[in-house]
């Protein structure tokens, strides 16, 4: 019997590819069957989650978590309790006013290897009682399989991964198969010989199609998607897009429209237009997930596709690099006693240079840091340098980043050159650490999570506990466009001074020059071509089209969210979509409106990371 669904499907690709039907004819048993969209998705957990009640008893201080009582520990004012068999932790402090505030930690992520923390705020609900839930970053591991048949009579393929984008790595050209066995044919990244990457088991009687990838938690069992399936910007079908303001929360956000501050709907419309017909007809094509516009000041524009919410949290990969930055800048904002030119290992060593250290690493300063010119070993695009950010994560020798990178060997003398390396954003934090005598997210939550009204993210961790500040922390969009505002607002947030002028100017300047690009303090310059005039940019860009852009000329933030992770179609959007199609939308001071736009190519290579 013929599978009606199955040929549904197959006419929908062969429609979009102009190719004939072969649904009458389609052979059983050949890979023919396979053709169309296949999903298959695992969650890990982490399990521990949901409401937790910390209890003082005359006897001590305990737990209620995850249906078990927990003892927990004090010292000073600092409460800790673990899971067993390291499902999780918790650390806050009492005396907060009457809440407790601190961080949950998950188990690690099956799918990435990393821990994550997010905030874990307790209110008081009665005499020495408080509480509050435990929500942490869900580990979800999905994987679209697109099936087409080809002229030459193949059944050509290709994959998509929206959490790690491990398509670009399994370059896959085919799908083959006899009888049950299944074999996925194509080429790994950098290999130019052809083998068999997949394999797999198609059983047809239930029509599931198992997978096996063992180095990502073994089989993966995918059936047919719908029409309506994520792996499509807002399903097959979706129709014609109309603007719709964004909703007004409690988050810190006023909101207004796109004709309120000056910007075009029309245009604007059309632009989604493209995105939601944005044909995904390879692993390049872009994933644009999430697009945010801010202008003098408020919220206007917000959509999501790819099944991407304001309520989720989302990557920054190395944009988090620009929050390291804007971390250090709040420190010093807020009295810690730390200064651009503060000496690295001065600081790191409890005031006074360990004896016998290099005289470069003796030169080295903060700044040094912020600008990627510290000296050390460590390109990340250069395998062999000690100082390679994945040779450091993938050691376990040393789980102590800080201490890994003090004793990376240099190349160079600090300032000689500017090299992209995540070991120095990362140890800027060490600094601030020192510096403060406090936990890296207690100085965030108080000095940015408070006042920007960030009360969700999930921070990775390294081995003893210390957040990355190299990449990769997770926040909601609306949050961490907050970034991209404080810095145009001169380092003010609602009247709330958090950042010097003076810091937001420098970290904001073409200090430097890395990859061909301005570098500031973290933060990348760029100059975007608008209307018979260029315009002066700068931003926080992470792998895969994560960006907060600020144009300062315009009074506009543009926040974008993307999954092309290891590919240079993620660089599309800061390239193409940003200067093509948002900025012509935009009315400057004095523009005339009939004054024609000039569209052209724009390039910003800023980096893999």
């Amino acid at each position: 019997m013929r599978d009606v669904g199955a040929c549904a499907l197959l006419l929908g690709a062969l429609v979009a590819t102009s190719q004939p039907s072969y649904c009458e004819t389609a052979p059983s048993g050949t890979a023919d069957e396979l053709v169309g969209l296949w999903k298959a998705q695992r969650w890990y957990g982490p399990y521990a989650r949901g409401p937790l009640v910390i209890q003082k008893t005359p006897t001590g201080w305990s737990a209620d978590f995850v249906g078990n009582r927990w003892p927990v520990r004090l010292e000073g004012k600092q409460l800790t309790f673990e899971l067993p068999e390291g499902e999780g932790s918790f650390r806050g402090h009492a005396g907060q006013g009457d809440r407790i505030i601190g961080q949950w930690t998950s188990s690690n992520s099956l799918t990435n290897g990393s821990r994550y923390a997010v905030p874990a705020i307790l209110e008081p609900s009665g005499r020495n009682l408080w509480t509050g839930d435990v929500t942490p970053r869900d580990d979800t591991f999905t994987l679209y399989l697109m099936a087409q048949k080809r002229p030459d009579g193949s059944v050509g393929a290709f994959m998509r991964n929206p959490e790690r984008n491990i398509g670009v790595f399994y370059d896959l050209d085919r799908i083959e198969r006899e009888g049950t066995a299944v074999r996925l044919v194509g080429h790994r990244r950098g290999s130019k010989t052809e083998s068999v990457l997949l394999s797999g088991v198609y059983d047809a009687e239930q029509k599931i199609l198992s997978v096996s990838f063992n180095e990502r938690g073994g089989t993966y069992d995918f059936r047919r998607d719908t029409d309506e399936s994520n792996f499509y910007p807002r399903g097959k079908n979706p129709g014609r897009y109309v603007y719709r303001p964004p909703l007004a929360r409690s988050d810190g956000w006023p909101t207004a429209t796109l004709e309120e501050v000056d910007i075009e709907r029309v245009g604007i419309e059309k632009f989604v237009q493209l995105l939601v017909d944005m044909p995904i007809d390879s692993v390049h094509a872009p994933q644009v997930e999430g697009i945010l516009i801010a202008r003098h000041g408020k919220l206007v524009f917000e959509e999501y596709f790819h099944g991407e919410n304001r309520d989720r949290f989302h990557e920054t990969r190395s944009a988090a690099k620009s929050l390291t930055a804007t971390l250090v800048g709040a420190a010093m904002q807020a009295g810690a006693p730390l200064e651009v030119s503060t000496p690295v290992y001065r600081i790191m060593y409890g005031g006074t240079f360990p004896a016998d250290l290099d005289p470069r690493k003796r030169a080295m300063t903060l700044e040094n840091l912020l600008t990627m010119s510290s000296g050390y070993f460590c390109d990340d695009d250069n395998d062999a340098a000690p100082g390679n950010e994945n040779k450091m994560l993938d050691q376990t020798e040393e789980p102590d980043y800080y201490r890994y990178t003090l004793r990376v060997p240099m190349d160079s003398a600090p300032g000689d050159k500017t090299v992209y390396c995540s070991i120095n954003p990362n140890l800027a934090l060490g600094v601030v650490n020192q510096a403060t005598h406090e936990a890296v997210l207690d100085t965030f939550d108080r000095l940015l999570g408070t006042p920007l009204k960030i009360a969700t993210y999930a921070w990775p961790l390294d081995g003893v506990g210390h957040p990355y500040g190299g990449g990769g922390a997770q926040f909601l969009p609306r949050d961490f466009m907050k970034l991209g505002q404080l810095m145009l607002n001169g380092g003010t947030w609602q009247g709330h001074r958090i950042l010097s002028r003076e810091y937001v100017t420098r970290a904001s300047s073409p200090l430097r020059e890395l990859n061909k690009i301005q570098y500031g303090y973290l933060w990348w310059n760029i100059s975007y071509p608008y209307r018979d005039r260029t315009v002066r940019a700068f931003f926080a860009g992470g792998n895969g089209g994560q960006g907060v852009i600020v144009i300062p000329d315009l009074d506009l933030v543009i926040a974008t969210y993307a999954g092309n992770y290891a590919d240079r179609a993620g660089l599309r959007i800061q390239q193409d979509f940003v200067p093509n199609y948002i900025l012509p939308a935009v009315r400057g001071p004095g523009d005339d409106p009939k004054v024609p736009v000039v569209q052209g190519t724009f390039a910003t290579p800023y980096g893999r990371h």
